[in-house]
């Protein structure tokens, strides 16, 4: 068996350097995170992040701890999101900004960046707390090199940053599966009932965040198991740890039992065969897939190394095999075998791929050292300039792109070519033109088109929403009952899922009939695509109608 080698006694100035380094390193995360972080805003262009903030309103204005949603099943984001709306309302309402709580509410559905700003921010916050427990994580592993290293290549890596700037759970889950397996670490080397408690409460927490983050049972199970088989009387302990995770989800999210229906219509509506532009291929090309963002975020050499890295490692030191493995395979099988396929599902892996890649480096300059006889204590910073710098151009080209997305480019098509009084329809959540002077419909399931302006004064609710929609996975024209398209008319369509039903048609025959049926008799008047370091976001078709569409 290899353990960790102790680290060796540093000089008060080599621990001064190594902090130093590492509240950088912390500090270029930050910055990262919060540049742009404001994106859109006050449009919302992710469509997950209205029905997050809706459902945390919606439990302060019922005064209920019930979130009533539980697909992810998000409730530890939930509970952070209401007490942060909790905050900025009473805030807001102490320093005479609000009159009273309706005011408050009614500015929010004006202007949603007043508590989508602060949410972001957290979850930003809970971004670098990532980087910060993987540096942790890395040093117990590798030791302080490869600490450093690991916390650089997550703090600059775009899809890490991303994510971290929107109101999802991903984030948030990957904290405390990164809590659970620094746990993991700790009953692998000493077996403490304390250690197994605590990866159990970290379990816990973090299923009750997001449904996968259940995978990473299997390493403090793994290591207990490894502990019992060498004679360590850990039995009880393993079974502890257990209830304490069954116990630390229920607790946390008490509603899975007391309103388990909700449960299981949640959890139904999310296990959908299929999703425009996101739906999976099997394993194999689900693998292969998710090798795509991992190469961009990283690098080739980046990704080399990590695999490298990741042979090593069980090598090298079969304590952190045995603690990190089990549960980070798991996830990513998980992952792979799912019917569909999201970038953010990489999260959770992008901090261990990050160590195994810092973990390469440090090996490989030991091994320099040790051919040359010299300390060549350059190396490593050298390397990891040589990664980071490739990665960071990345994170600036994405960060661009965000910063022009093609919605906020349609909604200045808007300003410059429509006239005032039109009718416009648009297909996502173009808060930003709700002040100008047009009628703008919006796409609401079975209720048809709406009047957006009426909706948001009358304060729409999430419960409303999720009935409306009827399962769909995304609140679009293709989720518009057909008798009800006539009421979708308009002068103008903005539509931002046009060529995901177009190019699928005969996997979404139905659905693009709707388009087809709402465009006939139109011109296409732009076409603003995404481009690759420029622009980000959906491609916008939109069109004037010239014409009344023939009868059928």
């Amino acid at each position: 068996m290899t353990f960790p080698s102790p680290p060796a006694r540093k000089s008060p100035r080599d621990s001064w350097t190594q902090r130093g380094l590492l509240l950088l390193i912390l500090l270029l995360a930050a910055g990262l995170r919060v540049r742009g972080i404001g994106f859109g805003l006050p449009a919302l262009n992710d469509p997950d992040e209205p029905l997050f903030m809706m459902t945390a309103i919606e439990m302060l204005r019922n005064h209920s701890l019930n979130p009533g949603w539980f697909g992810h099943p998000g409730t530890i984001t939930l509970y952070c999101l209401a007490l942060i709306s909790l905050a900025v309302g009473v805030i807001g309402i102490a320093t005479g900004r609000y009159a009273d709580a309706d005011a408050f509410v009614s500015a929010v559905y004006a202007d949603p960046g007043i508590l989508f700003l602060p949410a972001r921010l957290f979850i930003a916050t809970c971004g670098v707390l990532c980087v910060y427990l993987t540096w942790r994580l890395g040093r117990r592993i590798g030791g302080t090199r490869t600490g450093l290293l690991a916390a650089a290549f997550l703090a600059v890596n775009a899809v890490h940053i991303d994510t971290s700037q929107l109101i999802r759970t991903d984030i948030q889950a990957s904290v405390f599966m990164l809590l659970c397996l620094s746990s993991t670490l700790a009953i692998v080397e000493h077996g403490r009932l304390r250690d197994y408690l605590l990866a159990g409460i970290f379990v816990g927490l973090g299923c009750a965040t997001k449904w996968p983050a259940a995978t990473v049972a299997l390493s403090p199970v793994a290591a207990g198991i490894w502990r019992i088989a060498r004679g360590s009387p850990d039995g009880r302990k393993l079974l502890l740890f257990a209830g304490a995770a069954v116990a630390t989800l229920f607790v946390a999210s008490p509603y899975l039992l007391l309103d388990y229906p909700a449960v299981v219509r949640n959890l139904t509506g999310e296990a959908r065969p299929m999703h425009p532009g996101a739906t999976g291929g099997g394993f194999l090309a689900n693998l292969a897939w998710y090798a795509g963002p991992l190469r961009t975020s990283f690098g080739a050499a980046g990704v080399a190394l990590a695999a490298l890295g990741a042979i090593l490692l069980p090598l090298r030191n079969r304590v952190a095999a045995i603690a990190l493995l089990p549960g980070i395979a798991a996830f990513a099988v998980l992952i792979c075998i799912q019917a569909l396929r999201w970038e953010r599902w990489l999260i959770p892996l992008l901090p261990f791929t990050a160590i195994a890649c810092g973990y390469a480096v440090h090996a490989l300059a030991d091994m320099v050292r040790a051919r040359t006889g010299r300390p060549l204590r350059a190396l490593e910073p050298l390397a990891a300039l040589l990664l980071v710098f490739p990665m960071l151009h990345t994170t600036q080209l994405r960060a661009v792109a965000r910063a022009n997305d093609t919605r906020q480019l349609a909604s200045a098509w808007i300003h410059a070519h429509v006239p005032a009084d039109s009718t416009i329809l648009v297909e996502h959540a173009a808060i930003d033109l709700v002040s100008g002077p047009w009628k703008l419909l919006f796409p609401l399931g079975s209720a048809g088109c709406v009047d957006a302006r009426a909706a948001l004064a009358g304060r729409i609710r999430y419960a409303e929403v999720e009935k409306l929609r009827s399962g769909s996975p995304i609140v679009d024209l293709a989720s518009v009952d057909m008798p009800r398209l006539a009421g979708c008319r308009a002068r103008y369509l903005i539509l931002s899922h046009y060529d995901r039903y177009r190019d699928a048609r005969t996997s979404y025959a139905q659905e693009w009939r709707r388009y087809a049926a709402l465009t006939q008799g139109s011109a296409l008047r732009a076409v603003i695509a995404p481009v690759d370091g420029r622009r980000a976001g959906p491609t916008i078709h939109i069109f004037e109608t010239v014409r009344p569409p023939s009868p059928r």
